[in-house]
C-alpha cells in the first residue's frame, strides 16, 4: 500500500474513533486498496465501518463533517465510506442496508446518504452486498476483527442475482454513438469480467486481473486486452463493442 494511502487510513480511523468511540467496532479498506488494484489518480480509496448499533443522526453529521475532503483531503481520486452495523454486515443478506455512506473527494461528486431508503434506485441498490462480499474475501483489517469473520457473503443464487443486476445497470447507461472509443468503456467490459469470474471460479480480482483471466480463453480476447490498456491511458473500446460483450456475459450468468 502507498505510503499517502497508509497514512490516510490511519488517520481516518482516529477520526471515526474520536467520533463513535466504543461503538466504533471495526475498520477496514476495501475496493481496489483490499484488492491489490490501486492505481494512483483513477482509483477510489474504499472503507467500511463496522459499528455496535445505529448511530446518532447528530454522530453521523459529525461523521461527515469530519472525514469531508475538505476537512481530510483525500490521496486519492475520492473517499467511498460505508457504514454498517455489525448485525448488516453479519447477515449475508441482499440489502444495501447500511447506515451512512459518503462520497468526497477532489475530483469525485459528494453524496451523502443517511438512509438506504434515500438511495435512488437507479444508482443502484446491488453495490453494497457485492461490497460486503469482497470484504469478506479480500477486506484489509484497519480495526477490529479480521474481515472474514465480521462480513458474510449473500447466498450463491442471491450473489449470482446481484451480479446480474449490476450487469443491466451497466447496459442502461448511456454510450456514445456509433464506434468511436467511449470513455468509460473500459470499465464495463472489466466489470462483466470480474462477475464472470465470481461466477465461474469463486473468487474476487481487481478489475484488470479479472480481466486478464477471462482473456486467456474467451473470443473477446482483444477487446478485453484493449479495456486493460485503458485502464492506463489507451483509447477505450467502442460502446457497441462494450454492450455486446457485457450481453454475452449476462447470457451466461443468466442461463446459471
Amino acid at each position: 500500500m502507498r505510503d499517502d494511502v497508509r497514512d490516510y487510513l490511519a488517520e481516518l480511523v482516529r477520526r471515526a474513533r474520536g467520533v463513535l468511540g466504543a461503538e466504533l467496532v471495526g475498520a477496514y479498506a476495501a475496493g481496489s486498496v483490499a484488492l491489490g488494484a490501486y492505481q494512483p489518480g483513477r482509483s477510489d480509496v474504499d472503507v467500511a465501518l463496522l459499528v455496535d448499533g445505529p448511530p446518532s443522526p447528530a454522530a453521523k453529521r459529525t461523521l461527515v463533517h469530519r472525514l469531508r475532503h475538505e476537512e481530510l483531503p483525500c490521496p486519492a481520486r475520492g473517499l467511498e465510506l460505508v457504514a454498517y452495523t455489525r448485525a448488516v454486515a453479519a447477515a449475508g443478506r441482499s440489502e444495501p442496508g447500511f447506515e451512512l455512506e459518503l462520497n468526497t473527494g477532489a475530483t469525485m461528486p459528494s453524496r451523502v446518504t443517511y438512509h438506504p431508503a434515500d438511495r435512488p434506485a437507479a444508482d443502484g441498490r446491488f453495490w453494497y452486498a457485492l461490497d460486503r462480499s469482497i470484504l469478506r474475501q479480500s477486506g484489509l483489517t484497519l480495526l477490529g476483527p479480521p474481515a472474514a469473520d465480521a462480513f458474510a457473503d449473500p447466498a450463491p443464487a442471491a450473489l449470482r442475482a446481484l451480479l446480474v443486476d449490476a450487469l443491466r445497470w451497466w447496459l442502461a447507461l448511456p454510450t456514445p454513438p456509433g464506434d468511436a472509443p467511449a470513455p468509460g468503456a473500459e470499465d464495463a467490459v472489466l466489470g462483466a469480467c470480474r462477475a464472470l469470474v465470481r461466477c465461474r471460479d469463486g473468487v474476487w480480482l481487481g478489475k484488470v486481473d479479472a480481466g486478464r483471466r477471462v482473456a486467456a480463453d474467451d473470443p473477446d480476447a482483444a477487446l478485453i486486452h484493449r479495456a486493460v490498456a485503458a485502464r492506463s491511458g489507451g483509447p477505450p473500446p467502442s460502446g457497441p463493442a462494450a454492450r455486446a460483450f457485457q450481453r454475452r456475459v449476462l447470457a451466461q450468468l443468466d442461463a446459471g
